[in-house]
């Protein structure tokens, strides 16, 4: 008979067991994304992103053909990883690129996240590749886009049937928080969520305004921490 701990599922994801790979957020790439809209591809680009520098994730950040065709990374990215190199690739599968491969292979994370443009090219190779070869991949939906809704389902199908494990860009920032009484980083969690957390941010705003109100006992916390 099964039994009940309080032990946390062994798929779910830590700041410190896996590797994020933010793929080609860039404005040639953007101008022909239709499956999501350019705000909410921003606004969960950017919360990937801080979250990810905020819980000290291991990040790799790379753009295709960056000076001479697709622009630059997203500044909302860009910001939240100041002085991060950017490996600019040929190649649309990320993990045919020589220089991206040998850092991955020395951060030596197994477990994967992915998140970028196309849905259907830049993230479909990188994740059917890292799976071939025995990585455990998660693709943040949300914050991937592509040239049609169609051509975004269908490769988020592709890949989910491949073993990829979808998730959104909200349930990444909370999943690595998990517990509001993780103090330490209660007040990164909610403020980056108030940022671009969209309506969820604003409720949390709304909260704390009128009632004072929190997810765990941080009441106490200096005022400045809220900040």
């Amino acid at each position: 008979m099964a039994q009940a701990t309080t032990t946390p599922g062994s798929k779910l994801i830590k700041p410190d067991d896996h590797l994020l790979i933010m793929i080609d957020f860039q404005s040639q790439m953007a101008f022909a994304t239709k499956s999501i809209d350019g705000v909410n591809l921003r606004n969960n680009a950017a919360l990937v992103a801080h979250a990810a520098a905020g819980f000290g994730v291991s990040t790799i950040l790379t753009t295709v053909a960056e000076k001479s065709f697709s622009g630059p990374m997203f500044s909302e990215i860009a910001d939240a990883f100041p002085g991060e190199r950017m490996l600019d690739r040929t190649s649309m599968n990320t993990w045919e690129d020589k220089a991206v491969v040998e850092l991955v292979n020395e951060i030596g994370k197994k477990r994967i996240v992915l998140a970028g443009l196309w849905t259907s090219v830049c993230i479909v190779g990188p994740a059917l590749s890292a799976l071939d070869q025995g990585f455990e991949v998660y693709v943040i939906g949300d914050a991937c886009g592509d040239v049609s809704t169609e051509a975004h389902e269908r490769a988020m199908d592709r890949m989910v049937q491949a073993g990829a494990q979808p998730m959104t860009s909200l349930q990444y920032l909370l999943e690595l928080q998990r517990d509001w009484a993780r103090a330490g980083t209660y007040y990164l969690t909610t403020g980056i969520a108030k940022k671009f957390g969209g309506a969820y941010g604003l409720g949390i705003i709304y909260a704390k305004t009128m009632f004072g109100a929190s997810e765990g006992d941080h009441r106490a916390a200096p005022a400045a921490a809220a900040e």
